[in-house]
């Protein structure tokens, strides 16, 4: 593979991971800024332009992708390279079979030319041994020679079976060296076939060996290939997994400021109600200890219950608790629907029950999502606000009457917070 190309490669998955952290730096300082209750359109101002960052890191993904995929053809190469290394391994098992095959069978050929020679050779012996007897016998008679034979005649016949003797004599000697010159030469043949025979059998053991050393570096070729596919796939994998991850909180931190973006205008609105709530001659606002506002949702002529142990107020008996304010005020409802003793949402929040109770009379609660509710009691009619509404500090959300177990018009207001009721005074800074 071209070094100098994975060099590039890497270099611009470089860049573009650098390219992300300076776009991540954008991210995290917008979101520190709204945190610090930048108004909405400021905090829009920076989504917009957090989006068409976000819209580069996009394109920086792509650009990684297409450089992986670069990789990828890179990487079937390797593999290409691979699978013909291993072709070649096949054939050279091929080879090394056949090798040992043509080496057994060698050294079956090989025991058959030792055979051969050894029969040979033991003939050729025999053939000697003979002609030793030949000749010992010939000295023991004191038969020097043909000639002598011949001399020794004692008469034209007895000379003629001499003659007749020794050329029989001399044919068998012939025929004897005759054997012993053919035995002689197939013992050279079968010496000289049986070398041969070897010299290829350790010709053929070299190849093998040859083979083998080529098999041995082909497999290290092979595995040498199978870690740079494993190497380069990790790192690949790595670095798009982790510029996807980075991308994700990227996203993560664009979708907490739009979340801030949209508790931003939340807010911006319920300043906008609490500002006509107190241009409209509201009861007034307080701020807690803890800094959070409260309205106080009602105009009243005087607090005719704390909160806290008090008697009954049918029965007159001690023993009562009592779990609000009660904010004793006329009832001014209007022929056409409208007050002139408004009961005001104290928070921003969501309308959870909105109802009758036979001892809340015509009542309504809201959860205002930080685990405090409020409760406001004995309305004169209908509430105004249904079930599910979403409502702001400063909202009408019903008239003060005498409505459920009342003993006359006024405004039982209360807190609960975790489920626990509270002293309303504490936050709406009355009584």
């Amino acid at each position: 593979m071209n070094r100098k190309r994975i060099v590039s490669i890497m270099a611009g998955i470089m860049a573009a991971l650098m390219l992300l952290g300076l776009l991540l730096g954008l991210f995290a300082g917008s979101v520190s800024a709204a945190n610090d209750k930048q108004s909405s359109s400021e905090i829009k101002q920076e989504i917009e332009a957090l989006e068409k960052e976000n819209e580069k890191m996009e394109q920086a993904l792509n650009d990684l992708k297409n450089d992986i995929n670069t990789n990828l053809n890179e990487i079937d190469g390797i593999m290409e390279r691979k699978n013909l290394v291993e072709q070649q391994i096949s054939l050279l098992n091929s080879q090394i079979r056949n090798a040992n095959e043509q080496i057994a069978a060698y050294a079956l050929l090989i025991a058959d030319k030792q055979a051969e020679l050894d029969t040979a050779e033991a003939y050729l012996k025999k053939l000697n041994e003979q002609n030793k007897e030949r000749i010992r016998a010939m000295e023991e008679g004191r038969q020097y020679s043909y000639w002598s034979i011949l001399i020794q005649a004692r008469s034209l016949s007895d000379l003629l079976d001499r003659l007749n003797m020794v050329q029989e004599i001399a044919m068998s000697d012939q025929h004897r060296l005759e054997q012993m010159d053919a035995a002689a030469k197939k013992v050279a043949e079968a010496k000289d076939a049986l070398v041969a025979e070897r010299a290829a059998l350790e010709a053929s053991k070299e190849g093998l060996a040859l083979k083998q050393q080529e098999q041995n570096a082909k497999k290290e070729e092979v595995a040498e290939l199978l870690n740079q596919l494993i190497a380069k796939g990790d790192e690949l994998d790595a670095k798009k997994e982790q510029f996807e991850k980075d991308l994700a909180d990227a996203e993560q931190k664009l979708a907490e400021l739009e979340h801030d973006y949209e508790v931003a205008i939340d807010r911006e609105e319920e300043e906008k109600r609490l500002n006509q709530y107190l241009s409209s001659n509201g009861g007034g606002v307080n701020t807690d200890a803890e800094g959070r506002k409260w309205v106080i949702p009602c105009h009243y002529t005087r607090i005719s219950s704390r909160f806290g142990p008090r008697p009954d107020p049918f029965t007159g008996k001690p023993g009562a608790y009592h779990k609000g304010l009660d904010l004793a005020s006329p009832c001014y409802m209007r022929d056409d629907g409208t007050t002139g003793s408004p009961i005001y949402a104290t928070r921003g929040g969501v309308v959870i029950r909105a109802g009758w109770g036979d001892s809340e009379g015509w009542y309504v609660t809201i959860d205002h999502g930080d685990g405090f509710r409020s409760i406001y009691m004995h309305m004169c009619c209908r509430p105004f606000v249904t079930e599910g509404q979403t409502v702001y500090a400063g909202d009408v959300i019903g008239c003060i009457g005498t409505t459920g177990s009342s003993t006359g018009n006024h405004l039982h207001f209360g807190i609960s917070y975790n489920g626990t009721y509270v002293n309303p005074a504490k936050h709406i800074g009355i009584g």
